[in-house]
């Protein structure tokens, strides 16, 4: 049984919609199971206790639809900046996909960040909001290797899997691509294995890469991380690597981070693969300029 907790707001206003063009916020979950080892959501100032155990927010549907009711501008609602909304327990209790309703039913866009192959089972939705409003499907992969993806994130699909996922959404006329993010070093930032994920990603039919060729680590996800790295590549010496790379540093981007971005956008540029945020943007958005529209907009 998934704990319930109380919630006044689900959809809360961006700060700014720098990130993807997102305009609204909306998390129906709390916590995460797909056991991502690197996860920044374990850090400390986000204060989520028992991150690895998920919660949902009561009455979520009821609330969701209140919010949106409240809006008097339309826009883009993005679901799993903190917690995935395709864990294990939606596929029973589908409260996403309902939300995803209640966004066509308003009139809203849709971005989605998951790691999950069932936002497949939503697609339909998606065409839907689709006709009205922009669609935006970001996947998160960021290893070549299935073998190397179930160490880091033992709980989510493989690589693999999320690569077919992106290639039937394609097929479908929804716009996917992949958040390349967090590339962990010393295990994903090979240029040989961001030239291959590219590839993989023409083959899919992918319409973006965004990438960050590192990672950040704070207070508890620090420790969680290292005390991971000891245990699942015993030997290799990753800890004392990091320890000594980085420090105390929040921000740990790889050391092959500038020759890994001028491999990496060369290669999309031969793809025709987007990857800058300011491309992007408009491309999803593109033909829907005037259709989300505040009421005050109206003469």
């Amino acid at each position: 049984m998934i704990e319930q907790i109380p919630a006044k707001h689900i959809v809360t206003r961006t700060k700014d919609s720098s990130w993807f063009g997102i305009n609204y916020n909306m998390n129906i979950y709390r916590g995460c199971c797909h056991g991502c080892i690197s996860c920044a959501s374990r850090s400390s100032c986000y204060q989520i206790k028992e991150f690895e155990q998920v919660k949902v927010k009561e009455n979520a549907l009821a609330i969701i639809r209140d919010d949106l009711r409240r809006k008097v501008k339309k826009g883009v609602l993005g679901t799993g900046s903190m917690s995935d909304p395709y864990n294990p327990f939606e596929k029973e209790l589908q409260l996403t996909r309902h939300a995803l309703e209640l966004a066509d039913a308003f009139g809203f866009g849709i971005g989605i960040a998951t790691k999950s192959t069932l936002l497949e089972r939503d697609a339909d939705i998606l065409q839907s909001i689709r006709e009205h409003s922009p669609v935006l499907c970001k996947i998160t992969i960021t290893t070549p290797h299935d073998e190397l993806s179930k160490k880091v994130e033992p709980y989510a699909p493989p690589s693999s899997q999320r690569m077919e996922l992106i290639a039937r959404l394609s097929s479908r006329g929804l716009f996917a691509g992949i958040l390349l993010m967090p590339v962990l070093p010393f295990l994903e930032d090979r240029e040989e294995d961001i030239l291959r994920l590219i590839s993989m990603a023409g083959e899919a039919g992918a319409r973006f890469i965004y990438p960050a060729f590192g990672m950040t680590l704070r207070d508890n996800q620090k420790e969680w991380y290292l005390d991971r790295l000891e245990e699942l590549f015993p030997g290799d010496g990753l800890k004392s690597r990091y320890l000594k790379t980085y420090k105390n540093a929040y921000f740990c981007t790889s050391s092959r981070a500038k020759q890994l971005w001028d491999t990496f956008a060369k290669a999309c540029e031969e793809k025709k693969i987007l990857y800058r945020m300011s491309d992007i943007i408009p491309a999803y958005k593109r033909g829907y300029e005037n259709t989300q529209l505040s009421l005050f907009d109206f003469p």
